[in-house]
């Protein structure tokens, strides 16, 4: 951007659209904020939704909202909430949107995209049943909260992440719970069977009855309408009172589309966050951006992403162009399972695994190396630990495989040696 905005328009009031107001604030940023959610909830983060918040039900004000709600007074920012942005017009520069309270018009000289992402459904007889849920909004999280009580037999469809965070959250609160994977071992295309298998045997352990290589033909209601079991292609039928369905989800990019900007996998963006369109920032879960770090374009649906790529986004509208270099960074948290993972593997990446400590002992960090280079590394109940794994990550030296796997080296001492390695280590 050649010249510094006098009004910013944010579609998406989550986690990334909430922090890039914030941040063009703190930057000094004195036009006209305006910042559009289609839910009735202030900006709110969605980690607790499938951990501490579907198990209590609720969580302090502090640990959920991005903000206090005098804050958006304080700051002139024009939080419109329940208005669904139905078309913008790029060369006038003004959006339209809809809501309860009647359309608007709102002019931008700057427009951020933070639409985020939605859950995937399946396009099986019965899917419209009552009692089958998605998790995305606080809505989601507080109905399926409440479905949870009372000890029902809850199956999730889809053994990734959410689907995992789900079974320990309704194994926790009692519910009898199977988890139905279409492929192998739940994570196995994203951890390796090794390290997925760990997870696999804690939820086991809690009688989590887990299932692979099963497919989803249909969902069985009962006379009055809901969900009552689930079954399969092989003919097999799983009684359900609840049923979750996490298979993933996809970038809303309706409105990117519709605004002309380049797609591929999310809305494409360089290292600054500009999508195809000069004036138009992407944020967050849609946005497909390039890495310099890594040398990749990726797409990050994790919450650190929503939470640190809002800098960058208010920098480059300021027009103080910074790249954003972060490495990728999430974190799970499942019965006494603690887990941070940075860094990023493509799923056609060839890895070597090194493992540090003893996987069965509960507490043990992994690595995986392409052409004897870190380029991910995961801890399981050991802390403190992610700087220097970004380090080893950021310096791109080969490392000596015995080294790194020796929990009596420390990672210093190791990333002090990448720095060094010109030819491959043995």
């Amino acid at each position: 951007m050649t010249t510094t905005p006098t009004s910013v328009a944010i579609v998406g009031a989550g986690l990334a659209g909430a922090k890039t107001a914030e941040h063009l604030r703190v930057r000094g940023f004195d036009g006209g904020i305006t910042l559009l959610g289609l839910e009735e909830h202030r900006p709110y983060e969605r980690p607790p939704l499938s951990k501490a918040h579907l198990i209590d039900g609720d969580v302090p004000d502090d640990d959920l909202f991005v903000h206090q709600p005098s804050w958006y007074g304080e700051h002139d920012v024009d939080l419109c909430l329940g208005h669904r942005v139905e078309e913008v017009d790029l060369n006038a520069r003004t959006l339209s949107t809809t809501s309860p309270a009647g359309p608007r018009t709102i002019a931008f000289d700057a427009l951020v995209l933070a639409t985020g992402s939605s859950p995937r459904r399946l396009d099986v007889p019965g899917a419209d049943l009552s009692g089958i849920h998605h998790l995305r909004t606080l809505d989601d999280s507080r109905r399926l909260h409440a479905a949870l009580t009372g000890h029902p037999r809850v199956v999730l469809v889809g053994g990734g992440w959410i689907g995992l965070e789900v079974a320990a959250a309704a194994a926790t609160l009692g519910a009898s719970v199977t988890v139905l994977e279409a492929g192998g071992m739940p994570l196995g295309s994203v951890l390796g069977d090794r390290l997925a298998s760990v997870l696999v045997t804690a939820h086991r352990s809690h009688g989590v009855q887990v299932r692979t290589h099963v497919d989803v033909a249909a969902f069985v209601g009962g006379t009055d309408g809901h969900v009552a079991a689930v079954r399969l292609e092989d003919g097999t039928t799983i009684p359900a009172d609840v049923v979750v369905v996490g298979v993933g989800a996809s970038p809303n990019v309706e409105l990117a589309r519709s605004m002309g900007l380049a797609l591929d996998n999310g809305v494409l963006t360089d290292e600054f966050l500009r999508t195809s369109h000069p004036g138009v920032i992407a944020v967050g879960d849609i946005a497909h951006a390039w890495n310099p770090v890594l040398d990749r374009r990726v797409r990050v649906e994790h919450w650190a992403n929503a939470l640190n790529q809002p800098g960058t986004a208010a920098a480059t509208i300021m027009g103080e162009l910074t790249a954003y270099e972060r490495v990728p960074y999430f974190y799970s948290d499942q019965y006494d399972i603690g887990l941070e993972y940075t860094g990023h593997v493509a799923r056609d990446d060839a890895t070597d695994l090194v493992v540090r400590g003893d996987e069965r002992s509960g507490a043990f960090m992994t690595f995986w190396l392409r052409e004897g280079r870190v380029v991910a590394g995961m801890c399981v109940n050991v802390w403190d630990q992610m700087e220097d794994i970004q380090a080893l990550i950021r310096s791109r030296g080969q490392v000596r495989p015995a080294r790194l796997g020796d929990p009596d080296i420390p990672l210093g001492d190791v990333m002090n040696e990448s720095r060094e390695a010109r030819p491959a280590l043995p």
